[in-house]
């Protein structure tokens, strides 16, 4: 060995030296997930968004000549809004999160 030049080592051996558990690599793999998933929720926040604006626009006088383009958009909208919470199984993350809410509403209301 060189001066001033260590050994390498295994990933597996330098990972136990340096205290990196397997819990660790664990908690990032969630982390990452649940990173993800905040994305996915952020994206879905989008596209209601897009479908309030939608739905908006439709009751609108000076939308009236495009209203047929802008029903199409709109079910097309909730179409991908479908696909997407299934994909992405988002249904209990958005049960939760309603759940959440009406707690804190119901607390409000208590007070």
């Amino acid at each position: 060995m060189r001066e001033g030049k260590h050994e390498h080592r295994g990933h597996k051996e330098h990972r136990e030296n340096c205290g990196h558990p397997h819990e660790d690599s664990k908690r990032n793999f969630q982390s990452a997930q649940t990173f993800r998933r905040g994305r996915a929720i952020a994206f879905l926040d989008r596209l209601h968004v897009k479908r309030s604006t939608l739905l908006q626009q439709l009751d609108q006088p000076e939308f009236e000549a495009i209203r047929q383009v802008i029903s199409g958009e709109l079910k097309a909208t909730d179409g991908i809004i479908q696909e997407f919470i299934q994909a992405f199984e988002l249904r209990e993350i958005l049960a939760e999160q309603a759940n959440t809410t009406e707690g804190v509403n119901v607390n409000h209301d208590n007070h």
